[in-house]
């Protein structure tokens, strides 16, 4: 048992879907059907929780924010948040350029209601009610967007009246949200992807997604690269410095983040890397561990790719007027991403649903993608901090000054907590 949960999240995974492919023509109905059971609770009680994630989350992240009402937090947050928009506006235009051919017209119009399965679950959850006499009901509280409306105005009447029992109240409700995620979502994740990869193989589809996803996951890879490439020849062109060398630099960082996907462990060595570039320690301080909550890039890139790859194999929308407010969305939910593996795509899940028109399945294969690919995602997430932190420095000649301190001392609390990916 002890060795059992030496298990990282990605083994899990990796075994669920290859016990779902190679089980799934086998299986016995009554046993199938007990799976997608528990596949339809577990995204019932996901979609009811997903806008309670939003506001645990967002709320807390932009009061956080807003407290330090610092100059230079203002500007870094918004160079975060801008490289991270960028970088999903790049791997929109590759994955439409490179996925368009080889995904479309797969036969695969709707992966929810595949009719090629026979299973089917005992008992489904359902947000509205319908005719089906094995049917639960389970409605969310609010639905996604008017619970990101909702994080947004007590987030920002929180930084405007800072109410400090109102902004405790956010603080330990995002505890209990980051409780939620990290004891019970993720621990039944492989569970969750195991039933959808079993009834794939079941109806014949899932050797053809897996083939046609390992595409996906060579150009997302490469795209974290390039993303980069371009964050440091900006910084370098910005300070007078050669971006290759910068790049090499943060190498350390890069690799620790690679074998730990865990942003926090890879701080003090993001730090030190930075430092090696000319980033003086003031800047390096406070850019960094601030960076770390905010600067999802290589996040933003894997979701998109696989967004867009769902999308392209569903016969969904992929034009950039529908799928850009997405991006922008994507954005704020990646800066309240919690720390844990899956985390980021938990949290995003809602945006699947509510703006893509995900379903079921499609959610599920998203899970298993990133989670597939997390560690570089957080590997290219702090790397990129390095190149933020060097723009940062040059554009505040080596010293934040009072007010970057203050806000320093206010963000205090979210540094804490730093996103895994």
């Amino acid at each position: 048992m002890h060795l059992l949960r030496k298990i990282p999240l990605l083994g899990w995974v990796i075994v669920a879907i290859i016990l779902g492919i190679v089980t799934g023509p086998v299986m016995p109905q009554w046993l199938g059907n007990a799976f997608l059971t528990y596949s339809s609770i577990f995204s019932g009680f996901l979609g009811f929780a997903v806008p309670l994630i939003i506001i645990g989350l967002v709320t807390p992240a932009i009061a956080e924010l807003g407290k330090g009402a610092g100059k230079w937090l203002g500007i870094t947050a918004g160079i975060a948040y801008g490289s991270t928009i960028l970088a999903g506006v790049l791997a929109y235009f590759v994955g439409r350029w490179l996925f368009t051919a080889p995904l479309s017209g797969g036969g695969m119009v709707s992966l929810s209601g595949n009719e090629a399965s026979t299973f089917s679950p005992y008992v489904t959850v359902v947000a509205e009610a319908g005719d089906s006499a094995t049917e639960i009901v389970l409605s969310p509280v609010v639905d996604v967007m008017s619970g990101l409306v909702l994080a947004f105005v007590i987030g920002i009447g929180l930084t405007a009246f800072r109410s400090r029992v109102i902004f405790r109240g956010a603080v330990e409700f995002r505890t209990i949200i980051e409780a939620l995620i990290r004891r019970i979502i993720v621990p039944a994740l492989p569970l969750f992807i195991f039933g959808i990869f079993m009834d794939l193989s079941h109806s014949g589809a899932a050797v053809e997604v897996v083939t046609k996803f390992l595409l996906v996951v060579v150009v997302s890879f490469a795209l974290t690269l390039v993303v980069l490439l371009a964050q440091y020849s900006i910084a370098g062109a910005m300070s007078g410095t050669n971006p290759l060398r910068a790049l090499w630099n943060m190498r350390d960082a890069y690799f620790t983040a690679l074998g730990t996907s865990s942003s926090a462990a890879t701080i003090p060595v993001t730090l030190a890397s930075t430092k090696k570039n000319g980033v003086s320690d003031a800047v390096a301080g406070f850019v960094v561990p601030l960076c770390a909550t905010i600067h999802l890039s290589g996040s933003m890139v894997k979701i998109t790719c696989f967004s867009i790859a769902v999308l392209l194999l569903t016969g969904g929308d992929v034009s950039f007027a529908s799928y850009f407010p997405f991006i922008l969305m994507l954005g704020v939910m990646m800066v309240a991403a919690p720390g844990v593996p899956g985390g980021a795509i938990a949290a995003a899940a809602g945006l699947l649903v509510q703006m893509l028109g995900f379903g079921e399945v499609e959610v599920g294969l998203m899970f298993a993608a990133y989670i597939a690919l997390d560690s570089f995602g957080t590997a290219t997430n702090v790397t990129g901090d390095g190149a933020l932190a060097m723009i940062l420095n040059k554009l505040s000649r080596g010293r934040l000054g009072a007010q970057a301190q203050d806000a320093e001392d206010e963000v205090v609390e979210p540094l804490d907590r730093p996103r895994e990916a």
